[in-house]
């Protein structure tokens, strides 16, 4: 079985407070690429005035020593893929479709409708540019604000998104919300509705859950999951109380303890574990 790892800097970095200096986001992104893993989510073209910890991201960028590891950046409208596409480094442009109405409008402040109109232009882009468009879908394991939730209305949307040219999706759980009988309920669900797609995993999680998360994730048939060294960050958008990313160290302990090679380079991984602890201090 082959496993990815998408490690994710810029989602333990966005929902800080106190901006992280530009050379030691270069360096620290710079180490990350040394270790292997297949993608490295590296920044966001957003509003500043929104996530302040971003205003560098093409700075950064322009940095950064490239390996086998690739580049993805978070986009929310059309103005910021704009730019993104215009760096060669970069391999996938992410943007944030809720199947909450609330959360996405407090997202990228539209509707789910207009978000469509936006996905469509963004996918455009990718095309044009020889980028790959990756939809991440916030709220994909249950709903917060008492709206209608179930793996129907998530495929329903999907299946929108996929009229528009989507073919790969993040299954994200933005407030850690996740259990391992809705995981499996949701990955089984879409495997089977829509097995064609490509599916990966965004969690967050406490301490205490994160091994059920990931265990009903890869039971299911899940290959692709987004972490962040030592589960640093959260989402700025989502709750006054950020809770973290998947621990991606814990993820891969797990992963070999299966008999699963992930291909990374030991050395350079703990380097970065102690780069992290001074990004983050």
């Amino acid at each position: 079985m082959t496993v990815k790892i998408i490690e994710c800097p810029r989602d333990a970095m966005q929902g800080l407070t106190k901006f992280i200096d530009t050379n030691i986001k270069v360096n620290y992104l710079n180490a990350l690429l040394q270790v292997g893993f297949d993608t490295l989510d590296c920044g966001s073209f957003v509003n500043p005035k929104v996530i302040p910890q971003m205003a560098d991201t093409a700075e950064v960028i322009k940095r950064l020593n490239m390996t086998q590891t690739k580049l993805s950046v978070i986009v929310a409208n059309a103005k910021g893929a704009e730019m993104a596409v215009q760096y060669d480094k970069i391999t996938y442009l992410g943007f944030p479709f809720s199947i909450s109405e609330t959360f996405q409008k407090r997202n990228t402040n539209t509707t789910r409708e207009e978000s469509l109109k936006t996905a469509e232009s963004i996918i455009e882009l990718c095309e044009k540019h020889n980028k790959t468009f990756i939809c991440y879908l916030p709220m994909s394991f249950g709903n917060l604000y008492n709206e209608p939730w179930s793996p129907e209305i998530l495929s329903f949307w999907i299946k929108e998104l996929e009229k528009l040219g989507a073919k790969y999706f993040s299954l994200s759980d933005t407030v850690g919300i996740s259990k391992p009988d809705n995981i499996t309920q949701v990955i089984s669900y879409l495997h089977n509705e829509i097995p064609y797609l490509k599916f990966g995993c965004h969690f967050h999680t406490r301490p205490d859950n994160w091994k059920e998360k990931i265990e009903a994730a890869l039971n299911a048939g899940c290959t692709r999951f987004d972490g962040a060294l030592k589960g640093f960050g959260g989402c700025p958008m989502a709750d006054d109380e950020l809770v973290g990313n998947m621990p991606t160290e814990k993820m891969v302990q797990y992963f070999e303890e299966q008999g699963i090679d992930l291909g990374l380079n030991k050395e350079k991984f703990n380097e970065a574990m102690l780069m992290a602890s001074s990004v983050f201090a």
